[in-house]
């Protein structure tokens, strides 16, 4: 554990300011869940939380079926990285940091098509940017993005409209599982 030399009192209400530097640096916003923790020396710990995350052996069995369906990759995100990936060269993309270009499109809560051609980077060090259609579906619970899935194939394998449909059902049905 690192220390950061900022000490932080407690409020009568039990609550603890984590400093902006902090914040800034775990990209941790406003309204962003937290863990709590504590460890046999008497830690306190606070690890980011993600919903879809806690769906990752399911999140990789889906992302493999519509990876399968499409001829492509299948990608499935949190907020801030991408955490099932299936499809020949899912290996570009499982475990990356999403841009900040795809939080924003995230941030939108609507289904965005890429055409081949197009310039966009889903992760940091992502080889696939041209040449490729991707399809961008957000998955939203609550009004709350908790991620994305994302399709990338190209044009000869499948219809666009198709891929739409596909990323659409799958963060829906993403979502109705984090609901239970």
């Amino acid at each position: 554990m690192r220390a950061t030399g900022i000490v932080r009192r407690i409020d009568d209400l039990g609550r603890v300011v984590i400093p902006k530097e902090i914040r800034r640096t775990m990209r941790i916003k406003e309204g962003s869940p937290l863990e709590i923790y504590t460890d046999k020396e008497g830690s306190l710990i606070l690890k980011k939380y993600s919903q879809v995350k806690e769906l990752n052996d399911f999140a990789s069995e889906y992302a493999k079926a519509l990876g399968q369906t499409l001829k492509g990759i299948c990608c499935i995100t949190d907020t801030e990285n991408i955490i099932a990936a299936q499809g020949q060269g899912r290996k570009d993309f499982l475990n990356k940091p999403l841009t900040a270009e795809m939080e924003k499109i995230m941030s939108q809560r609507k289904i965005v098509v890429f055409n081949a051609g197009d310039t966009i980077n889903i992760a940091y060090e992502e080889g696939y940017k041209d040449g490729y259609i991707k399809v961008i579906a957000p998955i939203v619970n609550q009004g709350d993005v908790l991620g994305s899935v994302i399709l990338i194939f190209s044009d000869k394998d499948r219809s666009v409209e198709s891929a739409r449909v596909l990323s659409q059902c799958a963060a829906e049905f993403l979502s109705a599982q984090i609901e239970e």
